[in-house]
């Protein structure tokens, strides 16, 4: 499926592909692909390596889902993932977070806390929600850039999200949607991309980072060379925030000689999680090892409840 949208989308927006070689600037500048306009040619398979997809701000090692331990403070894994052992660990990590702080209203703090004790059955992530922006930039997962002179695609490997760059001019977009609407345009070498009509059921992060449907993001691709670029993202919403903030990370380029997105089907993969309580009679109830036996109970929620996806992020 990937691949037919390339190839449509390489056809449509007739892609110029040639590619030379410049050092603006004298021989200290750092070597930047360049398109036969003169402009930066940001085409490739592409992947962030960070933590900012566990917590934007720095954070020290925790379970992914936590239960109080033995000691006060000291958390321990949960129930439903114990079996896990270290592999259910949150790797620490630096910040990507300016000033390392989330200028959250006293509310929104409040829900954000309330997000990271029911992430299971909150993060959107789980249940293969398009991921939105900015947080598709930073995921654990490849993603590809097909530059056109109007255009510019960008094609997630999860959930097979996509979104498209206006460099031209074009009607305001007309409804909401969880990768935004993107409009953009060079400066100098940096791509400037404002992205605005977001819903308000995507996260920032698996920390239970959200916003509300106010949310207005301001992103800058600037290269640093023929392999990386800088990723900035100015992040407004003054529904949820007490100022606006902004993350600032590389992202490089994948140089396997194969490299390619590939399938992640993840909406087949979350199915029996977020639907399993609705069978009759439900696949998963218990796991058994050689060291323990966890048994599984689900919980059908009531009333319309049982319908409801998301949470939503705007004030209550």
């Amino acid at each position: 499926m990937v691949a037919i949208v390339t190839a449509v989308v390489v056809g449509g927006l007739a892609l110029t592909m040639e590619r030379t070689t410049s050092q603006p600037g004298g021989a200290q500048a750092p070597q930047v692909l360049r398109r036969t306009d003169g402009k930066p040619d940001l085409s490739g398979i592409w992947q962030a390596n960070n933590g900012a997809y566990w917590y934007l701000v720095t954070h020290t090692a925790r379970p992914m889902v936590a239960q109080p331990g033995v000691y006060k403070d000291v958390p321990v894994l949960a129930a439903p993932v114990v079996a896990l052992g270290a592999v259910g660990w949150v790797p620490p990590d630096f910040g990507v977070v300016d000033g390392d702080e989330i200028p959250y209203q006293p509310w929104a703090a409040k829900r954000k806390q309330e997000n990271v004790d029911h992430w299971l059955d909150r993060d959107p992530e789980i249940r293969c929600y398009l991921p939105g922006v900015p947080r598709a930039m930073y995921m654990p997962y490849k993603f590809q850039i097909i530059q056109g002179t109007n255009k510019i695609l960008m094609v997630f490997e999860f959930a097979g999200a996509q979104r498209t760059l206006h460099l031209d001019e074009v009607d305001p977009y007309p409804a909401d949607a969880y990768m935004g609407h993107s409009v953009a345009k060079w400066e100098g070498d940096t791509l400037v991309v404002d992205v605005s009509r977001f819903t308000a059921q995507t996260w920032f992060d698996r920390a239970g980072n959200f916003h509300s449907d106010a949310l207005h993001v301001v992103e800058r691709y600037t290269p640093i060379g023929r392999d990386a670029f800088r990723y900035e993202a100015t992040i407004e919403d003054p529904k949820v925030f007490t100022r606006p903030w902004k993350i600032s990370m590389p992202i490089y380029r994948r140089l396997e000689a194969n490299a390619q997105l590939m399938e992640f089907r993840c909406q087949e993969m979350a199915e029996e999680t977020a639907l399993g309580h609705l069978r009759k009679q439900q696949l998963v109830r218990r796991w058994e090892g050689n060291t323990m036996r966890i048994d599984v109970t689900r919980k059908v929620p009531r009333g319309d409840a049982v319908y409801e996806r998301h949470v939503d992020g705007n004030p209550p």
